[in-house]
């Protein structure tokens, strides 16, 4: 049968056999050489749960809200003079924070002088305190930088700190659609914010 209908290499010899296109779902969990992160528990957010309506839209913006209400409220590690560190509602791992300028801008060529410093010092300590209070093995860092990059607030930049632990990636989150996150946010919030220097 000469290659033209879906799943056929044209390029392949007459007679050859065709690749096979496999679905990547039947292969989670199953171990190789790649350290994955998954969190199927954050479809929820992607799927829309709690995204503003108009993410330009400072009042609708959740970190633009934040700074708003209290510490406690917001859950709010940390405010500095440009930029604030937040733990995140939809966590990919325990801990995870993120550090965002007060300022409602999107992309991280657009920060002033000042954001860029405080964005960046304000991570190092995040990673500092985390390391004091929850001894991570270590970190995931990182901006996704519009919507094709996964950011789920694209309008308003954000540094991703996710503290990582041998053995964080299990089998929860794929066979039971649940994420173990041992500690109440809240809690985290006090012992990262009582840490804070």
């Amino acid at each position: 049968m000469s290659g033209s209908g879906p799943g056929t290499d044209p390029l392949a010899p007459e007679g050859s056999p065709q690749p096979v296109v496999e679905d990547a779902r039947d292969f989670v969990g199953v171990p190789d050489d790649t350290e994955r992160l998954w969190t199927p528990h954050r479809m929820a957010y992607i799927g829309g749960e709690n995204k503003p309506v108009d993410p330009h839209d400072g009042d609708q913006c959740p970190f633009c809200a934040a700074p708003r209400r209290s510490d406690e409220d917001a859950l709010i590690v940390h405010r500095g003079e440009v930029a604030y560190v937040v733990l995140n509602l939809y966590p990919y791992n325990s801990g995870h924070l993120l550090v965002c300028p007060y300022r409602h801008v999107a992309d991280y060529t657009e920060l002033e002088d000042e954001e860029v410093r405080e964005v960046a010092e304000l991570t190092r300590t995040a990673m500092r305190v985390i390391r004091e209070v929850s001894t991570p093995a270590g970190f995931n860092l990182g901006m996704n930088q519009g919507p094709v990059a996964g950011a789920g607030i694209a309008a308003h930049l954000h540094q991703h700190v996710v503290p990582r632990w041998m053995g964080d990636a299990n089998f929860l989150p794929v066979v039971g659609r649940t994420k173990a996150v041992p500690m109440l946010l809240a809690d985290t919030r006090r012992l990262y914010a009582d840490a804070w220097p």
